[in-house]
């Protein structure tokens, strides 16, 4: 299957030898045309054995591009330049130290590098002008990020792209074509995330930096995860990026790719505990158990949360020291948070002693009563006489303080039980506290 193949190779490169500098393109796509088909022929003779070069899925598309090129006879870019020399005379001139130039090829080339650059020109200008006034009469922001994102295309791009479309007309030698072709991979890599990082930063800022109060303030937390996953992101493009460039420039980056694979396995054991607290942190983020802010119980411990990190969360305790947590923790225990509580419920209780006469018992009640009546910020929910103890007759008191704050409800409490202590003075009421009484009876 080979022979039949090189035959027929060398027979098309000999019919274009004539085309002067598009022979050697020709010929530089034959070569890698045949040997991707003996890649191929190896790859299926020879299934037990493993080659050394592997008949990869890069390797199929460039041997079906090959395939279309050679069954076409010319290139799209060599019949434009057939066209423009048309219109170009044919000419060449002498200049010292460079010898004979190609007047003609010089001038294409030029013309080409000036009408693409004024191309570029007036589609920034013009197109993308027209587009973002456009934009600025929507209420969606997604057509504001695509605007956004043409806009973070920075001009020498354009000039880089019309210049290598203009040196596509010489044939130069190796290693200066790798070295262009890999600065403009480099610079497609590098604008390319430029443009994603436009849409990274509007994902984040709709979708994670939420103002879930409605008071206008993004929660530090969210913000702090939306930097995160931003530099994440970041990060795994510009690896795939670099990767992608060293591929395009001849570097075999299989062993590459398998070395970081091992070495991400090896980090990934040695940063369990980080990683672990990492993960931990996003799921704080995400389903916000708490915020800033916060007052919180974990256990015997309690304080308001005062930052939400990357491996641990810092609570300020009432006593008014930190409490450092690691977030592997948070996630895995049960927290008590007051700061979603509208109101807080308070179950309290006194005691009379048993000498007090029925009738003031039964005024026990609506003293109480009036008691909250007068009381702003509170509502009595039930008061009833519950319990002969052993010591006293017990009263039940429920009321609800209409705010969240701890201090609120101390004062509240304070002063029902001040107007308690007055009325009670005023009708000979005695609360009741732990009491014995001894009754002896002598005998004889």
């Amino acid at each position: 299957m080979g022979g039949p193949f090189r035959l027929m190779i060398r027979q098309h490169v000999k019919s274009t030898q004539s085309l002067d500098y598009r022979s050697v393109r020709l010929t530089r796509l034959t070569q890698t045309f045949q040997s991707s088909v003996v890649l191929a022929v190896r790859s299926s003779n020879n299934a037990q054995t493993r080659p050394r070069a592997r008949f990869s899925l890069h390797d199929a598309v460039h041997l079906l591009l090959c395939i279309y090129l050679l069954s076409s006879n010319y290139f799209m870019f060599d019949s434009l330049f057939t066209s423009l020399s048309q219109l170009v005379p044919a000419a060449t001139a002498t200049i010292p130290l460079l010898g004979e130039i190609d007047v003609q090829k010089l001038t294409i080339a030029v013309g080409l590098f000036v009408g693409i650059s004024v191309l570029f020109w007036f589609i920034r200008l013009v197109v993308i002008v027209r587009l973002d006034a456009l934009a600025q009469k929507t209420t969606q922001q997604f057509d504001d990020t695509l605007v956004a994102a043409s806009k973070s295309v920075r001009p020498w791009v354009y000039n880089l792209i019309a210049f290598y479309v203009a040196l596509q007309l010489y044939t130069l030698p190796t290693l200066a074509d790798q070295i262009i072709t890999g600065v403009l991979y480099f610079t497609f890599v590098w604008q390319g995330i430029q443009i994603a990082n436009c849409f990274i930063r509007y994902g984040v800022t709709n979708y994670v930096e939420t103002d879930e109060d409605g008071d206008g303030v993004v929660d530090p937390a969210a913000a702090a995860a939306s930097d995160l996953i931003t530099m994440i992101a970041g990060i795994v493009l510009w690896v795939m990026g670099t990767i992608f460039v060293l591929s395009n420039v001849g570097i075999e980056v299989t062993s590459l790719i398998a070395g970081l694979g091992i070495g991400g396995i090896a980090i990934a054991f040695a940063l369990q505990g980080v990683l672990t607290d990492l993960f931990a942190s996003f799921s704080i983020y995400f389903d916000k158990p708490f915020r800033i802010g916060d007052y919180v119980v974990l256990g015997t411990d309690s304080g308001n949360v005062e930052k939400i990190g990357i491996k641990s969360t810092r609570i300020r305790t009432l006593q008014g020291e930190e409490l450092v947590v690691a977030n592997n923790e948070l996630t895995s225990v049960r927290v008590q948070n007051f700061r979603k509580m509208a109101e807080r419920r308070i179950a309290s209780q006194f005691g009379i002693t048993y000498e007090t006469p029925r009738e003031q018992v039964e005024q026990v009640n609506s003293i109480v009563e009036r008691a909250f009546a007068a009381i702003e910020g509170a509502r009595l929910d039930r008061v009833h006489f519950t319990t002969f103890a052993d010591s006293a007759l017990l009263f039940d008191v429920v009321y609800h303080v209409e705010s969240a704050e701890y201090a609120d409800y101390l004062d509240i409490q304070q002063t029902f039980n001040f107007t308690l202590m007055k009325e009670f003075a005023e009708r000979g009421i005695d609360f009741a506290y732990p009491t014995q009484t001894i009754y002896t009876k002598t005998i004889g």
